[in-house]
């Protein structure tokens, strides 16, 4: 196999690995496109696979030195990163009885979640930065020294990258699509603040064993 059809199938590889294992930020995506739109959540996809595309792109073009200044810095990101998402889970949790507790009450509740599709893109994108099992993940392909990896030359690189963006965001989509097909099915408020309460508590069951 040749370089650049090698580098795409590394990349692929790379990106599916990251995104598959549906953790916190996964079932977050979930939850956000089942209260909101797919618009807003396939926006969020994106800005998750962004981030993923820009840790590729470090793993391509580090090398080992740049793995061995990650190092330091992935304890206080652990930290960091499970504080964000207590953050979320307590935040989604209190906004689901809240918007629960207004439909019984007869007045609207305001939703706590991105009401615009650029916040959506720039929230997971940032949480998402900040996740230490991306940072592990391609710290580990950085610090490898695998060709796979960091490909040689350029075409190479970019054809890494692409791909690992590409397998990325393809299932961060399928991610929100889930959600918004389970946003149409439990239209209800039982069922909505259900979801909602789910999703904190699976989120913050993750955050608690990140630091464990």
């Amino acid at each position: 196999m040749s370089a650049v059809p090698a580098a795409l199938v590394a990349g692929a590889l790379a990106g599916y690995g990251i995104a598959v294992p549906v953790g916190a930020i996964g079932a977050y995506l979930v939850a956000l496109a089942a209260r909101t739109s797919f618009r807003i959540g396939a926006c969020a996809a994106l800005g998750v696979a962004t981030a993923d595309g820009v840790y590729a792109l470090v793993a391509a073009l580090g090398g080992s030195a740049l793995g061995r200044v990650l190092q330091p810095v992935l304890a206080p990101l652990k930290w960091v990163s499970a504080a964000v998402l207590l953050v979320m889970a307590v935040r989604g949790a209190v906004n689901a009885i809240r918007q629960f507790r207004g439909h019984q009450a007869g007045r609207p509740a305001r939703e706590n979640v991105p009401d615009s599709a650029s916040r959506a893109y720039l929230g997971l994108w940032g949480v998402t930065m900040l996740n230490p099992l991306t940072v592990v993940y391609f710290a580990a392909l950085v610090l490898g020294g695998r060709a796979a990896a960091a490909p040689p030359g350029v075409p190479d690189q970019v054809a890494f990258v692409a791909a690992a963006f590409v397998a990325s965001a393809s299932w961060q989509l399928v991610l929100a699509s889930s959600g918004a097909l389970l946003g149409r099915v439990l239209t209800g408020p039982r069922g909505r603040c259900a979801t909602g309460l789910a999703s904190s508590i699976l989120i913050a069951a993750l955050a608690i064993r990140m630091l464990a």
